[in-house]
């Protein structure tokens, strides 16, 4: 077995913010049967600890930046945990990187170091009887976890850093250098310095012995300066160390013919009985019940997520018929643009603001299509859940959705093959004219049902991805995978 410590700041269902949860969740599972055994380091907030009661301790640290801490080891929501102890750094309220004012933490670079520096003590033997032979980092908050391992005292020990979103680099003054436990030397261009400051993400893609992302079309553009985000130059000098693994899903909690959170299940074969879920969907956000198409959206309301580029076209998508359901929160003029679109177009538009598990698992299970009009998406999950519970996905022809979303245009419709609907980036019309071929589409029940049916027997789960990510770990330590172990 292959031994591999995940370090993260989140993991679905401890506790999640975003799409990282759910990759640093599912992926433990999915390797488990391909010859990896990993364990995932996280922070020790509230939500963690209330979930690990009966978790047993297994180091303890007089000093953690600051303060106390000892290491927690057990399982707790189908995960192993070894979750770290430090209420001086991780006992907050809410959002594990925002204060209740909406504000990062400030100290978060000392939060996020610290998970960084533990995750390296771990590789070193700081538990008796576990020495991970990889560890494997998730995004900026563990992205210090390599630039360890390379200064530290061994730097056999092999590190994969996995890119979410690059446009997140986790930058800090320099000032913060002398206190992050590392050599001088580490702070240059090889090590942790970013334009004079100090960049988590930085320090990961540079030192770390590979570099993921969670698509192979955003492992191309994030070598490009249009996303790059100023670290293109970076992953180019080392293009042969960067792949692009397409993210899964877990298609068990996602499952539309066991989801509890649905009010009807259905599988492809009766995906017309998604209809008791539209209802029900059409009653939660109080719409009416007319029988055009309904349009979700499950997202963070950002520029990102190009939720500016739908708000300019909601008046034209009511016009043709169609109808919007909105769960999300973010930039604050966005949510009051969604909230006047409600105004202006009572029961055609609807949000409510947060977030909601099991109802965004509803709006999968009945609204007709989802609409993601990134600016730039690493990868994206809704569009996957939307594949597999029929919800027809409208993207952006950028990243992860267009690696896994096929155009219905006259070519994939003739083939078979369309999946849902794609448009140009960053354009308002592009977005505008994608909604009036789906609108158009719908109307059309024969061509539409295969559409849904063609998502949802697509292969969404990790397996393809778990034997990627197994035969990187075991090319890292040099090992030979055994076949049989996968059957």
């Amino acid at each position: 077995m292959i031994e591999v410590l995940s370090v993260a700041s989140e993991a679905y269902p401890l506790i999640k913010t975003g799409g990282l949860a759910d990759v640093a969740g599912a992926l433990p599972a999915a390797l488990a049967p391909r010859g990896v055994t990993m364990r995932t380091l996280l922070p020790g907030y509230p939500a963690v600890l209330d979930k690990l009661k009966g978790g047993r301790q297994v180091a303890e640290i007089a000093d953690l930046w600051g303060g106390p801490a000892r290491l927690l080891a057990g399982r707790a929501g189908g995960l192993d945990i070894i979750a770290i102890e430090a209420a001086h750094l991780y006992d907050r309220p809410g959002n594990p990187y925002m204060g209740p004012d909406g504000w990062d933490w400030p100290d978060n670079w000392k939060r996020f170091s610290a998970l960084s520096w533990v995750a390296s003590e771990l590789a070193l033997g700081l538990v008796d009887g576990y020495r991970p032979q990889v560890l494997h980092c998730h995004d900026w908050q563990a992205g210090l976890t390599p630039a360890y391992i390379k200064f530290g005292p061994s730097d056999r020990i092999k590190t994969v850093m996995t890119v979410h979103n690059i446009a997140f680099k986790g930058s800090f003054g320099s000032d913060i250098f002398p206190q992050l436990r590392l050599p001088a030397h580490a702070y240059g261009l090889g090590g942790v310095e970013y334009y004079g400051g100090v960049s988590f993400l930085k320090s990961g893609l540079e030192c770390a012995d590979v570099v993921t992302t969670v698509s192979p079309n955003y492992a191309d553009e994030i070598r490009t300066p249009a996303f790059g985000m100023g670290l293109e130059g970076l992953l180019n000098g080392r293009a042969d160390t960067v792949f692009g693994i397409l993210n899964g899903i877990d298609i068990d909690t996602w499952d539309p013919a066991t989801d509890p959170a649905l009010k009807q299940n259905y599988t492809a074969a009766t995906v017309h009985q998604r209809r008791v879920n539209k209802q029900a969907l059409v009653e939660r956000f109080g719409l009416d019940g007319d029988e055009g198409p309904l349009f979700c959206v499950v997202s963070r309301l950002t520029g990102q997520k190009g939720m500016d580029l739908l708000i300019q076209v909601l008046d034209g998508l009511v016009a043709m018929g169609g109808r919007l359901c909105v769960l999300g929160s973010g930039e604050p003029h966005l949510e009051e643009g969604f909230r006047q679109a409600t105004a202006r177009h009572p029961g055609k538009v609807s949000l409510v603001t947060g977030y909601d598990e099991p109802l965004s698992h509803l709006m999968q299970g009945g609204a007709d299509a989802i609409l993601i009009p990134s600016r730039f998406e690493p990868c994206g999950l809704t569009q996957l859940y939307g594949l597999r519970y029929g919800c027809v996905p409208v993207v952006s022809r950028i990243g992860g959705l267009a690696d896994t979303i096929v155009d219905a245009n006259p070519a994939a419709l003739s083939a078979g093959v369309a999946t849902g609907f794609q448009h140009d980036a960053d354009s308002s019309h592009a977005l505008y004219e994608a909604i009036r071929k789906a609108i158009h589409m719908f109307a059309d029940e024969k061509t539409w049902r295969k559409i849904q049916r063609r998502g949802m027997k697509s292969d969404v789960s990790w397996a393809a991805s778990a034997e990627l990510y197994a035969d990187l770990y075991a090319g890292l330590i040099g090992v030979k995978r055994d076949v049989d172990q996968d059957d």
